[in-house]
């Protein structure tokens, strides 16, 4: 079920912070999982699972793990998070944190779906939550994000400013939630330049930087000056590639993911990033768990809840009746005169 958000992710936050003093340095959990209710909020526990990417993949389980920083610092809560090497790490590092009582357990990535389902339904009293999958059971809160709208935007980009009209997009796992960037980002080159040549390639990967490299290597070959990357910490062979040919005097880009990738690689790659606010969306959903408001249930934010969009960077290297043209579409898929498709 669609929760429509009649404020912009980043003004809900501001207004539903409430800071509280970390007087108490004590880091266990005085009243288990089932609730936080009347204990100090320095009491509170939050644990969070990565996927294989691992916690510093300059992209999505990064952002994650900041936004519970930035909880602890303005809470007092306590933080931790457990890397997963494989998927058979998923469920004990799950139970980890749930058999330790914290009050909160995240899974980042549809990947752990199964797993956070596995563990929700056998310890109905604790609560979790997941990125980018759904999972129907009532102590797990479900987060997804419209990519495809946001990638049709950074698409809109690449369709207009590619000199060589060939563009490509490095995907890690093909499913169908990667499956929802690479089609936006079609559908949006498509809109604005239908002659451009569209060329997707998938890793299989999501912590494989060499063979993000080798995926870059061969568009970029084959032609491609603009790649749209939705591959996690695989992204980083991505950039690595392209930052390579540009010291070698290729005018080539690079569309970061997630965050605003201009901030780990350079404005020298990064022609603009599709911003997806995990970060925003895990504090959301950690603060409220800190005040006592966290409920189980599904989340779908989009480009009207600001969850999805084009770094404000952009201005950097795309030119101003680009973004234009950008806040046009954009206020277009808003309206529902533009429905981008998902596969």
């Amino acid at each position: 079920m669609k929760k429509v958000l009649s404020l912009s992710l980043s003004m809900i936050l501001a207004a539903s912070v409430a800071l509280a003093g970390c007087g108490n340095d004590n880091n266990s959990n005085s009243q288990g999982s089932d609730g936080n209710e009347g204990a100090a909020k320095s009491d509170v526990q939050i644990g969070m699972v990565t996927d294989v990417g691992g916690v510093n993949d300059k992209s999505f389980n990064q952002s994650a793990w900041e936004a519970l920083q930035a909880v602890e610092a303005e809470t007092g809560a306590k933080v931790k998070y457990l890397q997963s090497k494989s998927d058979s790490d998923y469920n004990t590092n799950l139970n980890e944190f749930v058999q330790n009582n914290y009050n909160l357990t995240w899974g980042i990535g549809f990947q752990l779906a199964d797993a956070i389902k596995t563990v929700a339904e056998q310890n109905p009293e604790s609560n979790l939550a997941i990125i980018d999958s759904v999972v129907d059971a009532p102590n797990v809160k479900s987060v997804t994000f419209a990519e495809e709208q946001g990638s049709f935007l950074v698409g809109v980009i690449a369709g207009k400013m590619t000199k060589t009209n060939k563009v490509g997009f490095v995907g890690g796992m093909n499913s169908p939630l990667i499956k929802r960037f690479e089609v936006g980002f079609r559908e949006g080159v498509k809109a604005v330049n239908p002659d451009a040549k569209f060329i997707p390639t998938y890793t299989g990967n999501f912590d494989k930087p060499d063979e993000g490299k080798t995926a870059a290597a061969t568009l970029y070959n084959d032609g491609v000056d603009i790649i749209f990357h939705a591959a996690g910490a695989t992204g980083t062979g991505v950039f690595n590639e392209g930052l390579s040919r540009k010291k070698s005097g290729q005018d080539v880009w690079v569309i970061g993911v997630d965050k605003d990738q201009s901030i780990e690689f350079g404005d020298e790659i990064t022609l603009t990033s599709m911003i997806k606010k995990v970060d925003e969306a895990v504090k959301k959903v950690s603060l409220e768990l800190v005040n006592g408001t966290f409920e189980g249930g599904v989340e779908e934010l989009d480009l009207a809840d600001n969850a999805v969009g084009v770094a404000e960077t952009s201005t950097a290297n795309v030119p101003e009746d680009v973004l234009k043209l950008v806040d046009e579409y954009k206020e277009k898929i808003i309206s529902g005169e533009i429905v981008v498709p998902t596969e």
